[in-house]
């Protein structure tokens, strides 16, 4: 059972995958950098499903935050260098110094900070290597939810009747539940 981040960071590093993932990232040295979201949010429930296969993510979310490089061909480039690397990843990489701009809101101030205004509670999780190789774990909106199995919306996401609403579409296209049974989905 999981209930502590030293047992979700457990988990990654006996995952030679999503190891592997990590150091490939690594190696990039990008500033303020984190996989987060799916990549993370899956291996939680797909543990406390017991299974023994990974789950299959859409993408693999790469974030930094670089304010002086914020040209998206910048981004599409790292993309390809981490395939070349790793080809069988669905690489997905923003830099979050951007972001704010792709969804119409005030500046992130760090990836932490945008992380914390992913649309669920149990996605805003990131996950890197500090300079010693050791995995460091992100949840700036706690653990709970994700390991209780539960999606609910960040405070963010509640502000306001048109984030409810986004996150009320992404929920519903999401269709977790298809795919970890146990969950349980809390609409705004």
């Amino acid at each position: 059972m999981l209930i502590s981040e030293d047992d979700i960071i457990y988990i990654i590093k006996k995952d030679k995958e999503m190891m592997h993932i990590l150091e490939t990232v690594e190696t990039l040295k990008l500033p303020d950098w984190w996989v987060c979201a799916g990549f993370v949010r899956a291996k939680i429930w797909d543990t406390l499903h017991g299974y023994t296969t990974s789950t299959k993510i859409p993408d693999v979310d790469v974030i930094y935050f670089d304010q002086g490089n914020i040209e998206e061909k910048y981004e599409k480039r790292l993309e390809k260098d981490l395939f070349s690397i790793h080809p069988r990843v669905p690489w997905s990489v923003k830099n979050e110094a951007r972001m704010h701009k792709v969804n119409n809101l005030p500046p992130y101030t760090s990836s932490v900070d945008a992380i914390s205004k992913f649309p669920e509670t149990a996605t805003a999780l990131g996950v890197k290597l500090d300079k010693k190789g050791n995995v460091i774990l992100t949840a700036p909106c706690g653990i709970q939810d994700v390991i209780n199995l539960e999606v609910k919306p960040t405070t963010f996401f509640t502000m306001t009747e048109e984030r409810a609403a986004i996150y009320n579409d992404r929920i519903a296209k999401k269709n977790w539940r298809s795919l970890w049974p146990k969950v349980k989905v809390h609409y705004i």
